[in-house]
Formats: structure tokens, sequence, C-alpha cells
């Protein structure tokens, strides 16, 4: 009996069903993405401020560095998250600054840069903190707990920056808030908020699957709270109070010895001149 050949899928048949199935993950892919992105919106929306007159007071605001030059051009985003920060340490929102970025090479310092800014700005050296480790912005928030030993303040960068820094901390449990400064005014942005997708995508990897850490830990330098500082304060008034007390009573025994050793000596002087007068009166003559 003859047998009829097998007929074998062509090879255009499995470029067929390659591509199917290619495109169901494209499009699931798409869906995660998209679904990660309305996540990490939606769930950090009550811990956004779009004004400064609405923030209550914080002891630290942790400022997100950025480059502050774009070519020769200054970055909008850097200068409206310094002028942000100027803002609210002159209405009195707030009380220290950890400044966090990247610190790459010695012509690129993020931290340094907008220190300059706010000490030209009269904010006083006392308050500004430099974390010159926070490489990226998992590394920025967690340091201001582990290292910087803050675990409630306030974040300031733009809002999807923003809303990305919160997801962060509420996954470590950190008590934060941040305030969403406009973004650039001459373009719409959307490279940087498209880019802001796969960041997004990466953050989720980092905390739920990979439990990546930041990359640089090490001893604690808390930043002193407005408390401790008006304790210390008050502290060494009191010991200066003590030293100056102190130094007066020293000083007035001082002069009491000397009044004594006076009094002595004069009453010595008159003791000798009592001696030394004649014991009886002269006699009367007679004419």
């Amino acid at each position: 009996m003859l047998h009829r050949p097998k007929h074998h899928p062509s090879y255009l048949a499995r470029a067929r069903k390659a591509l199917r199935y290619f495109s169901i993950c494209i499009i699931l892919g798409g869906f995660a993405i998209f679904a990660i992105d309305r996540w990490v919106t939606y769930s950090t929306q009550d811990q956004l401020f779009h004004s400064i007159e609405k923030i209550p007071a914080f002891d630290v605001a942790v400022v997100l560095g950025t480059s502050k030059y774009l070519g020769r051009t200054l970055n909008e985003y850097y200068i409206n998250r310094i002028n942000a920060a100027i803002g609210l340490y002159d209405q009195g929102k707030v009380n220290n600054f950890l400044l966090s970025g990247d610190n790459a090479h010695r012509s690129y310092n993020e931290p340094w840069t907008m220190k300059r800014d706010l000490l030209r700005a009269q904010v006083p050296d006392t308050h500004i903190f430099l974390d010159y480790a926070g490489f990226r912005t998992l590394d920025s928030v967690v340091r201001a707990k582990e290292i910087f030993d803050t675990d409630n303040f306030l974040i300031i960068s733009q809002k999807f920056h923003c809303e990305r820094a919160l997801f962060i901390a509420n996954f470590y449990d950190i008590q934060a808030k941040c305030l969403a400064v406009p973004g650039p005014t001459k373009h719409s942005g959307f490279k940087v908020r498209f880019r802001e997708v796969f960041a997004r995508v990466k953050a989720v990897l980092d905390l739920y699957i990979t439990q990546t850490e930041p990359r640089f830990l090490g001893p604690k330098e808390p930043i002193p709270s407005k408390d401790s500082r008006l304790t210390d304060e008050r502290t060494v008034i009191e010991e200066k109070v003590v030293t100056k007390t102190n130094q007066a009573i020293e000083k007035n025994v001082v002069n009491e010895n000397t009044a004594i050793e006076e009094i002595a000596t004069e009453t010595l002087v008159e003791s000798e001149a009592i001696e030394n007068q004649p014991t009886s009166l002269p006699q009367a003559t007679t004419e």
C-alpha cells in the first residue's frame, strides 16, 4: 500500500504562530507596565502637596538631586526644587535640609551644588546636611532613614518623581510626604516622563523581586531635631551661666578677702598707734 507523505508545518505557519505569541507577550507586557505606572500613581496621591502654604512644619526636607545645567542651559527641574526649598525655609516650614544626589566625580557633585545655592539664599550651614551616596531614588529615600535617622520627612521633587519616591518610602514603612514642584515650561518633558514609566517598573522589581538595597550603608549620622537643637543650645547657655556665676563668686571672694586684709591691716596700724601713745597725761605746771 502506498502511504501519503506527512505534511510538516511550513516555515510561514511557524512564523505566524511565533508572531502571535510574541504579540500576546507584547500586549501583556504593555498592560503590566501600564498597571505598574497607575499603581505607583494612585497609591501615593494622599501624600502629595502642590502648594507650600498647605504644608505643615517638617523638621527635615530631602531634596532629590539632579543636574543644575543641561548643556549650557539651566535645568528647570533643578531650579524649581531649589526655589521650593528656599521658600519652605523662609516660611518656617522646614528646619533642616538633606541634600541627596550623585557625586560621580569632582566636577559633578549634586549635593554640593545644591548646598551652595541654599547658602547664597541665607540658609545657615548648620541646617544643611549632605548625602553624597544618593545615586538613585531608592538610595536617597532609604538612606534618609537608615543613615540620617529621620523617619518623618518631606521630599522635594516633581510630581512624577515624588510618586516613585513615596512608593519606595511606603514599602520601607517610612512616614514621608512630598512637595510636587512644577516641571519645565519650555518643553513638555515627555521624554523624562516616558523614561519614568520604565523607572517605575525597575523600582517594583527592585522592591518585590530582587530586594535591592542601597549601594552604600554605614554608621548613623543623625540629623539633630529642632527640639534636640534647642536642648543643646539651652545646655550651652546653662553652662555659660554656671561658668559666669562661678567666676563672679570667685571674684567676690577675692574682693572680700582683699577687704578683710585691708581692714586687718588698718586695725593693726591703729593698734600700734594706740600702743605707742604715752600712758600718763602731762602734769600741769604751777606758776
